[in-house]
């Protein structure tokens, strides 16, 4: 999402005459785009756009900004904390960038706006084989730990016309792969169209062979939506369901919306219908009341429903969120011998998983080369896992049949088969 937010930057500069350049020291215009998720994110950006703002000795000609959810967190505050800062910019700001870009003091636009969703301005994406395209905004769950409603603002999904429109330039630009983006992406609904009609229009257009969406939320994945999954060979089998918790308690006190055995008959269903589907998660240890058991009860159930990726964090309270009044009750030493013990049975876990795809064949979308075999081809499968192989004639934006010869915790490793 902070990809396809840069990518809608870039246009509403583009349309002012700016272009982008590779490095800071030829550019007029330096805007760090931001994220709010995490404490520590939010630290390296401060140090970040200090240095960026020493480097510039006193040239005032070179605008530096910040943009996104960070700047939408802590608003007006960042141009008292970061002297030398001209501008600060929140999601729903971007269309005054130009006047943000002439003012002669300090200004910030981070006034949220039901309204916005951009759907008039054209992104400027880079080229690859992957492209993002956001289908709504903001969200309305309001997870006790979670600051994206405050910094992105209440659910609003952009007309299917505009939609179409955008998948089928897409297309006309040469990517192969599009992945639909919102922060509760399957609760896209505009007026009588809904998630699962969305997938079924894109699945429509010529031109793109592979469309993934994220992230889902639990309680709203419905029938319908994996009925075109099962039914659109276009729809890539892997989903991304955030579970955060396995304890019924907390996920009770995180306000998720759902309890265990109703992820857990989700999972049920869509692998009943998609039985090659791969699935990845979130999740979170030390919640404020996480206690030992319901901790077990986590890893417990990653066991159980056999994730082929976590994402996995430790808990950092964002100050504005429910759960912020709640303090600490796990100790960070804890915390972290958690999440230690989750990541190590996650990578026994993703082994056994890729291993088991040792001596099969794997469809292959090719984008890149491995940093260390540059004479190798990669790029990712159906089910979003990354394949390193020797090519015998693929090229980039190319689907490659291969044979899977090896697979670590990360990467499954073979080589080309080419038709006879």
């Amino acid at each position: 999402m902070n990809v396809s937010d840069s990518e809608l930057i870039t246009g509403v500069l583009a349309s002012r005459g700016y272009r982008s350049v590779p490095e800071p020291a030829r550019a007029d215009v330096i805007l760090l785009n931001t994220c709010a998720i995490r404490e520590n994110a939010e630290e390296k950006v401060a140090r970040r756009v200090r240095q960026l703002i020493s480097e510039r000795k006193g040239d005032r000609r070179v605008r530096i900004g910040l943009a996104g959810c960070m700047a939408q967190h802590h608003r007006e505050r960042l141009l008292d904390q970061i002297p030398g800062l001209d501008f600060v910019v929140g999601p729903d700001g971007y269309r005054r960038l130009g006047e943000l870009l002439d003012a002669e003091e300090p200004v910030s636009q981070v006034q949220l706006d039901r309204r916005e969703t951009y759907a008039d301005i054209l992104p400027v994406r880079e080229a690859g084989v992957r492209a993002w395209l956001t289908i709504m905004r903001g969200c309305d769950r309001f997870c006790t730990f979670c600051v994206v409603p405050f910094v992105r603002g209440r659910e609003r999904s952009l007309p299917p016309a505009v939609l179409r429109g955008e998948l089928e330039r897409i297309a006309a630009q040469g990517f192969k792969e599009v992945v639909l983006l919102g922060q509760t992406v399957n609760s896209y609904r505009y007026r009588d169209t809904g998630f699962s009609d969305l997938l079924r229009m894109a699945c429509a257009v010529d031109g793109i062979e592979r469309i993934r969406f994220t992230s889902p939320h639990p309680a709203d994945f419905d029938d319908r939506t994996i009925a075109a999954m099962r039914e659109c060979p276009k729809l890539s089998p892997h989903i991304h369901l955030p579970l955060q918790s396995g304890s019924d308690r907390i996920l009770e006190a995180m306000q998720r919306g759902h309890t265990v055995g109703e992820y857990r008959a989700l999972v049920a269903r869509l692998r009943d219908a998609i039985p090659a589907i791969a699935l990845s998660t979130d999740i979170i240890v030390g919640y404020p009341g996480e206690t030992d058991a319901d901790f077990e009860a986590t890893s417990q159930l990653m066991e159980e429903l056999g994730f082929d990726h976590a994402f996995l964090f430790k808990y950092s309270p964002r100050e504005g969120t429910r759960a912020f009044k709640l303090g600490e009750t796990v100790s960070e030493t804890e915390k972290g011998r958690r999440l230690e013990r989750l990541i190590d049975e996650q990578q026994a876990r993703a082994l056994r998983i890729n291993q088991a795809m040792i001596g099969r064949t794997t469809e292959v979308l090719v984008e890149s080369t491995p940093k260390k075999q540059p004479d190798w081809l990669a790029g990712k499968n159906a089910q979003f896992k990354t394949v390193a192989f020797e090519p015998a004639g693929a090229r980039f934006g190319e689907l490659a049949t291969v044979l899977v010869e090896a697979a670590t915790s990360q990467t499954l490793r073979g080589r080309e088969l080419r038709p006879a």
